[in-house]
């Protein structure tokens, strides 16, 4: 199971770490903290360094009832940012978080080599069109409504079967289109409640038979800490507990906050293998 970026060939039958780099004022962990070049290449590097192989940067927060910012804004936050990184560590794997097109075309035509879509090219219609064109890995999440309004009142029929049926047709149409690399996140936290969260942790094996990837990104999400009657900064031991269950059911990718535990988590678990 191999993707392409940028020309390496990434083998994800081996579970590969994604390491997070928000970019945005407020994002529920740690937004703001990361708003200086000195910042960003500090925490990029002690990233990469932990055995990151993809560095996900995002400038649009989508944590519930985010502030929504233009699509300039969201560019001038992102591209300098992919520019500074690409210059720094040539070869490095940048993952572009955001829903929009022009966003995804500006930032892969400079260096980028995945696309992270929350909203699985439901918020713009260019989206699947543009991938198409540009040809590179894309993660493909399921949100229910937007970051504003998602977590208002989540609900579905049956929630492994309601997104296994969304992915199934995003996929249908994505294949239809010649889009190789897809990859699957079945989006905690984004559109459900606690009881859907645990639900699509327990089933994420079932979501293997789409025969795409699986991204896990849970890392320090209220699902975790809230059960604990804890916070987001207090979440680690939490997130390392649900990463090494989404491992055991199947994920390829896990997203994270902290890089060098859930590198440590992938290699305990590959040693059950």
């Amino acid at each position: 199971m191999t993707i392409n970026c940028n020309g390496s060939l990434i083998d994800l039958s081996i579970p590969k770490v994604m390491g997070i780099l928000n970019i945005t004022p407020d994002s529920f962990y740690d937004g703001g903290k990361y708003k200086n070049k000195s910042e960003i290449l500090i925490q990029t590097e002690k990233m990469l360094s932990d055995g990151a192989t993809f560095i996900d940067i995002g400038a649009y927060s989508s944590r519930p009832g985010a502030k929504h910012i233009s699509e300039e804004e969201e560019l001038q936050r992102i591209i300098p940012v992919v520019k500074l990184l690409i210059e720094k560590f040539p070869g490095i794997l940048i993952s572009v978080d955001t829903f929009r097109s022009k966003v995804a075309k500006e930032t892969i035509e400079i260096g980028a080599a995945l696309i992270n879509d929350i909203s699985g090219g439901k918020m713009d219609e260019n989206m699947f069109k543009t991938i198409a064109e540009l040809q590179v890995p894309y993660i493909l999440m399921h949100m229910q409504g937007t970051p504003q309004n998602m977590q208002k009142n989540p609900s579905y029929k049956n929630v492994t079967k309601d997104l296994i049926s969304f992915f199934a047709a995003q996929i249908f149409e994505l294949r239809q289109l010649q889009v190789k690399d897809v990859i699957i996140d079945v989006g905690f936290g984004f559109g459900k409640t606690l009881v859907h969260n645990y639900q699509l942790l327990k089933d994420l094996a079932l979501f293997k038979s789409l025969d795409t990837p699986v991204l896990a990104g849970i890392s320090r999400k209220s699902m975790l800490y809230k059960p604990l009657n804890s916070s987001a900064q207090e979440a680690l031991n939490a997130t390392t507990s649900a990463n090494t269950i989404a491992l055991l059911n199947g994920a390829n990718i896990l997203r994270v906050h902290d890089v060098k535990e859930a590198v440590e988590a992938t290699k305990i678990v590959n040693l059950l293998n």
